[in-house]
């Protein structure tokens, strides 16, 4: 006869063996992310920063250096920029701002702001919409650097923020709105 204990642990090993293969049997029967089902976008030739697209969701792949860049359009414009969670808002390089039409008077209001190069003033703008792939944000604060202060354009926390999620994982991140 089997005592209580034993019978106990071997049930428990059982479900665990049977939770295991309906777990893989279900991956089977399931699409795969990125599989049959989902619609993708492919860089030609497969490079770093591909990037599939579903409805409100996006997926980056890491370029050599680790980086998350991508195409994005801000206020209508396309620009290329690098995803950054350490960075507070969106922060556009001069020239950027310039290319998108965004030339804030004087008067606009200035902060400051610790960089890995040291404090740099700049000036806090909105923007009206920033799309990447399937996901668009509006309303979304920026900073627009002095010249020379930044290269390319950062898609920081302010613009994270407004997702519902995103996660990295495997070299890619995922961004859902």
């Amino acid at each position: 006869m089997t005592s209580p204990l034993n019978f106990a642990l071997g049930t428990a090993a059982l479900c665990c063996l049977a939770a295991a293969v309906l777990s893989d049997r279900l991956a089977t029967l399931l699409p795969a992310p990125g599989g049959a089902g989902s619609a993708q976008i492919a860089a030609p030739d497969n490079r770093a920063g591909a990037s599939d697209t579903t409805a409100n969701a996006a997926t980056l792949s890491a370029d050599r250096h680790g980086h998350f860049r991508a195409p994005v359009r801000i206020n209508g414009v396309m620009v290329d920029a690098m995803v950054d969670t350490g960075a507070s808002m969106v922060a556009l390089s001069y020239e950027d701002a310039r290319h998108i039409g965004l030339n804030p008077p004087a008067s606009a209001p200035q902060a400051r702001a610790n960089t890995a190069n040291g404090q740099v003033s700049y000036t806090v703008v909105r923007l009206n919409e920033i799309s990447i792939d399937g996901i668009t944000v509006r309303d979304v604060e920026g900073a627009v650097m002095p010249k020379g202060a930044l290269k390319g354009t950062l898609l920081g926390m302010s613009f994270l923020r407004k997702l519902s999620r995103f996660e990295i994982h495997d070299g890619r991140l995922a961004l859902t709105q």
